[in-house]
């Protein structure tokens, strides 16, 4: 006899339909698993005869082989245990192998036959809603599964619970959809004294999603200010936090099956590899740059990153995705992020200050900062310098203007963005390319002269032009203005910046 459980396996944000077909066949007793697993799969089967065990029962003393189909695909996670016991158990006549084609099971067993969770229970559950299945998973993830659609799902705390609820002798109850966290107030921009400069540089960045690079001494609120970011964006829509809820399924940082509508704030340290930022590894995993997809990436200390690590930013940040080349696999994962960055000027930080600085300067600064690449740099719409904060300053009363207020001009310019998204497609001016870039943010005639004496005075890139026009769209948004004009191409042009020269 041979039963059968469907499943799936994870490839990307991708779930892939994965039939567990189960064989008990006369001959020496043994136990194989086959279709490409990896080593957590293979040792599924230990896991799956110990909570059999637990439940008073024992496999058959027979030839057991379990089939992971299509047997090309690499089958990765400890998800297969539950969709595997369940064919042990169909083809053992414990439970109806028919019922259980109406649903795909994951989740990981533990010895004593607890279904525990296990990552990407979401994006199952979006692929059982496609397929018109129910779906089966771990007690501790209903909440998260329940998120998709209205897709009939079985929550269970064990094995036993399972069965019993299979045959109509318990009920297991139907969970509910997990709670939707209200955004985590940060910093308020109140806290920033002086840096009127770099604080309209943070709202143009927030109101049209551009990447940012702030250069200052330390000490002078590089960190404070790209913390504040996160208060002054808008909440994520409902279909952005789908997005984001499915990456963080795929990482297992989805806890509870609580979803938030907050942007994701993403600061790794400067040593992080390759891996850790971009994704990969071994067993492939999204990066930071895909856990902070429709929100804020934040690299402090820009210089130190390795260079090859900052430069395979480089894709992402120009194309909205991250792909993942192995020699078994190829995933693609989103990548929409906001770059913001911080670096001081040079390596002793105070290149400005003639009594603090280095007898090297200004080489210095120019050795730093060419540790980052001009095409990292040109990817950055806004460079805006930082001065040092003086005690005066700080002795003064807070700021009148927070964030609340900087969160409403920006909440008003994403709002005509959103408008015209029906037209073009891209969510925020970042995203502008194309027929719609010229349509939309193709400057008047006085504001077209200037950028072009502009470009070929600083001579930008094609990117770089690109990339100006969109940052002069957003001024003109927060201006409540409808054509770019010269005043907005001025105030875009003073934030492009040029590298110090040895």
């Amino acid at each position: 006899m041979v039963a059968l459980v469907r499943t799936v396996a994870y490839l990307g944000l991708e779930a892939r339909a994965v039939e567990v077909q189960c064989s008990v066949a006369p001959g020496l007793p043994k136990f194989n698993i086959v279709g490409l697993a990896d080593k957590a799969v293979g040792e599924s089967k230990e896991r799956v005869r110990a909570a059999l065990s637990s439940m008073g029962l024992a496999l058959p003393p027979k030839r057991i082989t379990i089939n992971l189909s299509p047997a090309d695909l690499p089958k990765e996670g400890s998800h297969y245990d539950l969709p595997i016991a369940l064919a042990l158990l169909a083809v053992m006549g414990v439970t109806d192998a028919e019922q259980l084609a109406d649903f795909v099971a994951v989740g990981e067993l533990a010895l004593d036959g607890r279904v525990v969770p296990s990552p990407g229970v979401l994006l199952a559950a979006l692929h059982a809603s496609e397929q018109e299945a129910g779906l089966v998973c771990p007690a501790a993830q209903g909440s998260e599964a329940r998120w998709a659609s209205e897709v009939p799902v079985v929550a269970a705390p064990d094995l036993v619970s399972l069965l019993n609820h299979l045959k109509g002798t318990q009920q297991l109850a139907a969970p509910s959809p997990g709670e939707v966290e209200a955004a985590a107030h940060g910093p308020d921009l109140k806290q920033v004294k002086g840096q009127e400069t770099a604080k309209r540089a943070l709202e143009i960045a927030a109101a049209g999603a551009h990447n940012l690079l702030m250069v200052g001494p330390p000490g002078a609120g590089k960190s404070l200010l790209a913390s504040c970011l996160p208060g002054i964006l808008p909440a994520l829509s409902s279909g952005e936090a789908l997005e984001v809820s499915m990456v963080q399924s795929v990482a297992g940082t989805l806890e509870g099956g609580r979803i938030s509508r907050a942007r994701p704030f993403r600061a790794p340290h400067h040593s992080a590899s390759m891996a850790a930022l971009t994704g990969g590894g071994l067993k492939v995993k999204p990066g930071e740059v895909s856990l902070a997809h429709m929100g804020v990436l934040f690299l402090d200390e820009l210089p130190e990153f390795q260079r090859a690590v900052l430069d395979s930013l480089r894709q992402p940040l120009e194309t909205g995705k991250v792909d993942v080349a192995r020699a078994n696999a190829h995933v693609s994962y989103p990548a929409r992020v906001q770059l913001v960055a911080a670096m001081n000027p040079c390596r002793c930080g105070h290149l400005g200050d003639p009594a603090l600085a280095c007898s090297r300067a200004p080489r210095c600064a120019a050795d730093y900062q060419s540790k980052v690449s001009g095409p990292m740099l040109d990817r950055i719409d806004l460079h805006v310098e930082v001065d040092p904060v003086s005690a005066a300053d700080l002795a003064l009363p807070p700021p009148a203007e927070g964030s609340a207020e900087v969160a409403a001009r920006v909440a008003r310019a994403r709002a005509i963005q959103t408008a015209r998204a029906a037209e073009t497609g891209a969510r925020t001016n970042a995203e502008l390319d194309g027929d719609a870039l010229e349509r939309f943010a193709g400057p008047d005639e006085p504001g077209r002269k200037l950028l072009m004496q502009a470009a070929e005075a600083m001579r930008l890139s094609a990117r770089g032009y690109t990339r100006m026009l969109r940052v002069a769209r957003t001024i003109a948004d927060l201006a409540g203005a409808d054509t770019v004009g010269r005043i907005h191409v001025a105030e875009a042009l003073s934030y492009r910046r040029q590298p110090p020269r040895a």
